[in-house]
């Protein structure tokens, strides 16, 4: 019986280096796909978050739109930290609907409502308030509070 020996070449294990390298290249694309899709939930976090303080501002003047639309009515019923109105919409963290139960981090920022008459203008018929609402939130694991601003003219 006849045994063969393969003498050992400059070439051998060629194979197994170039399956180490196509792992390695594979791995790194796979590693850039996961941060990928990690940046990609982050990013529709935050979108979720501006659409909500959207929401909330959009609701604050809409509810101005149907009230006493006086310059004078408007602050005492709106304007941050006393308004009624203004109380009722920042709400509290267990009253659903409201700003502090929807956005994270809104209870230690709370929002500003600014309302100040426009110069010119004379009430009751052609009075126009400058509405300034900033709504502010921080979500879970970030450092920096996010703001919204959103300016409305109200006639």
């Amino acid at each position: 019986m006849k045994t063969f020996f393969s003498v050992p070449t400059r070439q051998s294990g060629s194979m197994l280096l170039e399956a180490l390298i196509s792992i390695l290249i594979f791995s790194m694309g796979i590693l850039a796909i996961v941060g990928m899709q990690a940046a990609s939930i982050r990013q529709a976090g935050d979108a979720k978050y501006r659409i909500d303080a959207n929401l909330l501002v959009n609701q604050l003047i809409g509810q101005m739109w149907v009230s006493n639309r006086n310059a004078a009515t408007l602050a005492a019923n709106f304007a941050s930290p006393g308004g009624a109105a203004y109380v009722a919409w920042v709400g509290s963290p267990t009253t659903p609907g409201t700003v502090q139960a929807i956005l994270p981090g809104a209870d230690a920022n709370p929002p500003t409502v600014a309302i100040v008459q426009v110069p010119g203008t004379t009430p009751p018929l052609t009075a126009t308030s400058l509405v300034t609402i900033t709504v502010f939130w921080q979500p879970p694991g970030d450092e920096v509070a996010h703001q919204h601003v959103v300016i409305a003219q109200i006639k």
